[in-house]
């Protein structure tokens, strides 16, 4: 017992460790070459004392939401570097599992002014080996967008202008705005209810799409709130379970 309580303190403390290395680099995109090397060290330290030997079979620990917190897969990498792009945010990448549907789908969700929404791919799995899943993807979908409807926390003025030296009040001009800032809440208002009565959309994916619609997914490490896994591309993801608040800052 005494042991097992070793044990158990040691995985912990190379967990917070691996944990707090993803600070700052955007789910691995802006990771340096030196914290890579000691992201890898970390993960090969708690495979080698993962406590699920065949995550595979214990379908129950393998459900629920994950979200992606580190990854060394080039996809996902192009995906991330879109944050590049003008007003456009990547928000959580996350994986759900239903291992008694035997479904898995992958989320993204992205912002950009006045809007949010996501995309997802869906997937039918098959258990392999007590750690290999094959997995099928058959379907592609984009969630109904959501419309802020508050377009003037985009355009809000100072309180005060500084020109040439000479501090000016902005009030009389944000009371000529009124009008025009009410109509056009009003006219975005009536686009937000009407976007909101549309469906999501679903793409049934041929069998004959991409020969990446099929791949399998190796889970290296498992337990109730940190899962690392390795694709066929030999990169990896290590993700967090998303029913517990964070505790290690940002990615």
């Amino acid at each position: 017992e005494e042991e097992a309580e070793v044990i158990e303190a040691e995985v912990d403390a190379v967990k917070s460790r691996l944990l707090d290395s993803f600070y700052g680099t955007n789910r691995g995109l802006s990771a340096s070459s030196k914290t890579r090397a000691e992201v890898n060290e970390l993960i090969s330290r708690l495979e080698a004392m993962n406590p699920t030997p065949s995550p595979s079979y214990e379908l129950a620990a393998l459900s629920g939401k994950w979200r992606l917190v580190y990854t060394s897969n080039s996809e996902v990498m192009f995906l991330l570097a879109a944050e590049n792009l003008p007003g456009l945010n990547v928000g959580d990448i996350t994986q759900t599992i239903d291992g008694v549907g035997g479904r898995v789908e992958n989320r993204v969700a992205f912002s950009a002014p006045m809007l949010e929404s996501s995309v997802s791919a869906n997937a039918s799995f098959e258990v392999r080996s007590p750690k290999r899943l094959q997995v099928k993807f058959d379907e592609a979908g984009v969630e109904t967008p959501t419309i802020v409807a508050d377009v003037f926390q985009y355009m809000s003025l100072p309180m005060t202008v500084d020109v040439m030296g000479q501090s000016i009040d902005t009030a009389p001009l944000a009371d000529l705005m009124q009008p025009f800032q009410s109509g056009l809440t009003d006219a975005l208002n009536g686009v937000k209810s009407a976007v909101s009565g549309l469906p999501s959309l679903k793409v049934p994916l041929p069998e004959s799409a991409s020969p990446g619609s099929e791949a399998w997914l190796l889970t290296t490490y498992l337990d109730g709130d940190l899962r690392i896994a390795r694709g066929d591309g030999g990169s990896v993801f290590v993700l967090t379970k998303v029913n517990d608040p964070p505790k290690y800052g940002n990615y």
